[in-house]
């Protein structure tokens, strides 16, 4: 298997960066919680969060950095014991999937080099999203959503937030490395 590791130097244990569990040392078997995180350009990220601040040697090469995901990346989702890989370019390509991962209804949304999925039931109730310029639309209420946040606009649900799923980026033969079972969206 081919990914990052790394080393704590505390309990002299390595752990594996695509499952976030201990592999050697004292806290072999430990897991960690995943937790939602996105990947995106500096220039993405600075659109929808203006007031952040970041800290670097070089703040001019951040106006460079340039993200191009890879034909072969996926947005690897992970619940409970549930996995599933979503190409990238598929997503980017339909601009919304509206899917179940095991029997959790979720949405995954990609567009600008950049991508987020949520859980996408609210109250109880299952929402089915469709992309209506850069805004989400949900069919039941008909609710306007920024992706980004996965937080309604307007409409019925103003204010409401989507909960996130954690995602992870990575190629697709890496993911089938650590998540052999995983299925594989197909459009």
């Amino acid at each position: 298997m081919n990914a990052m590791t790394w080393y704590d130097h505390e309990t002299d244990s390595i752990w594996s960066q695509p499952w976030g569990r201990a592999i050697i040392g004292d806290y072999k078997g430990v897991q960690l919680d995943l937790l939602p995180s996105q990947v995106t350009t500096w220039g993405n990220w600075r659109k929808t969060y203006p007031q952040s601040q970041v800290m670097t040697n070089d703040i001019e090469i951040l106006e460079y950095i340039d993200i191009q995901f890879n034909p072969v990346f996926v947005i690897g989702l992970v619940l409970g014991n549930d996995s599933k890989a979503y190409y990238f370019k598929d997503v980017d390509s339909l601009g919304v999937v509206n899917d179940m991962l095991g029997d959790v209804p979720v949405v995954v949304w990609a567009g600008d080099e950049i991508y987020q999925a949520y859980v996408r039931i609210v109250d109880g109730r299952t929402l089915t999203f469709s992309l209506d310029g850069d805004d989400l639309v949900d069919e039941e209420t008909a609710s306007r959503w920024d992706p980004n946040l996965g937080l309604a606009l307007s409409g019925p649900l103003a204010g409401t937030a989507l909960q996130p799923v954690p995602s992870l980026s990575s190629f697709d033969w890496a993911w089938v490395d650590f998540y052999p079972d995983s299925g594989f969206y197909k459009p």
